[in-house]
């Protein structure tokens, strides 16, 4: 089998797909070095800066550049053609070996370079899948997508509210359910809240100096806090990596500008820069009424619940959030939180549509 010394794949990876993964590996096994050039049209909704990224960390040892090409697909025109051109040479300036694509047009994009041109599977017989295929369905097509993509596509949801709410109990019961639906969503993550477990060691580490000491001899500082948002956003970001079309959060980074509050007294900016990196989906408020007050040893704010309750109410509406509130029992609770995703999840991903193409 002839090998070639630099070699070019390039596409939209709108997003990227198995069969795009399989197109580069193919590639690079026959060449002695090979460019991706990544092509996004400024209309698509996903940025091509995480395209690049996606693919940089799948292809290591593959060079991975991004352009923005806003002309639509007609292998009918030269001119259209001339105008791709264009913006790939610049992109990619240096002598082409080989292009590798799964498309009929493959040899004129070769024939245009100078390059010998290699078809791969252009039946997709090895992954039956397709960008418009992910757009149109991402939850069918989720084991043909990588970590970082599943992590950028998945519905993240999360329970938050004030102590002793039932937003750990709620949160492993939904996760539990779709869980139970089998197939991908057997995946399901739940992310613990991290700031419980910073209070633990808190706890702990106080108690090494001082056996006696008990919850309310802890203290915190507004420098607690951005740590315990970073985390808990890393933790949610492994678990989406990992987990199916939704992931479950126990609190979140946003819940953590209310906790410094709660704790400290005002906002801290840091929190909420940090809280703002990641895109979550729906927030599940567990109302404090109608729910005993237990005291687990890291708790002793009963009297703050109803305020609590207020305030994260009053931030998700101030911040523009999607949110339903929890009432009632348990079992209504759930009820009423699986409603809220199903809706959700109905909604579909909203890809917007990529240019149009004359082939």
């Amino acid at each position: 089998m002839k090998r070639y010394g630099h070699g070019l794949v390039l596409g939209k990876f709108y997003p990227p797909h198995a069969g795009h993964h399989h197109l580069v590996r193919t590639a690079q096994d026959r060449c002695e070095r090979l460019t991706v050039l990544v092509c996004a049209a400024s209309v698509e909704s996903v940025p091509l800066a995480d395209r690049v990224a996606w693919m940089r960390e799948a292809h290591p040892d593959a060079t991975v550049v991004g352009a923005v090409d806003d002309t639509h697909m007609d292998v009918t025109d030269p001119a259209v053609w001339d105008t791709h051109m264009a913006v790939f040479t610049a992109a990619v300036p240096e002598p082409v070996d080989a292009v590798f694509t799964s498309e009929a047009y493959g040899e004129e994009l070769g024939r245009r370079f100078g390059a010998a041109s290699v078809l791969v599977d252009p039946d997709r017989t090895l992954f039956p899948v397709s960008g418009t295929a992910v757009r149109a369905d991402p939850a069918g097509c989720w084991d043909f997508l990588r970590p970082p993509v599943r992590a950028a596509l998945a519905r993240r949801v999360v329970v938050l509210g004030a102590e002793s709410t039932g937003t750990t109990t709620l949160a492993r019961a939904l996760a539990a359910h779709y869980r139970a639906r089998g197939g991908v969503w057997a995946r399901t993550g739940y992310v613990a809240e991290y700031g419980r477990e910073y209070s633990e060691h808190k706890l702990a580490a106080l108690r090494e100096r001082w056996p006696k000491a008990a919850w309310e001899d802890v203290a915190f500082t507004t420098d607690d806090f951005p740590l315990i948002a970073r985390t808990q956003n890393d933790r949610e970001e492994a678990a989406a990596r990992a987990g199916s079309p939704v992931l479950v959060c126990d609190t979140d980074s946003f819940a953590t500008t209310v906790w410094h509050e709660r704790y400290v007294g005002g906002r801290n900016p840091l929190v909420e820069e940090i809280a703002d990196r990641v895109d979550h989906h729906l927030w599940l408020l567990t109302d404090h009424e109608g729910v005993a007050f237990e005291d687990d040893g890291l708790r002793d704010g009963e009297e703050l619940r109803p305020w609590m309750t207020d305030r994260f109410r009053a931030e998700l509406t101030r911040t523009g959030r999607r949110f339903v509130e929890m009432t009632g029992p348990p079992e209504a609770r759930l009820a009423a939180a699986v409603a809220a995703v199903d809706e959700l999840l109905a909604t579909g991903w909203d890809f917007a549509a990529p240019l149009p193409e004359k082939r």
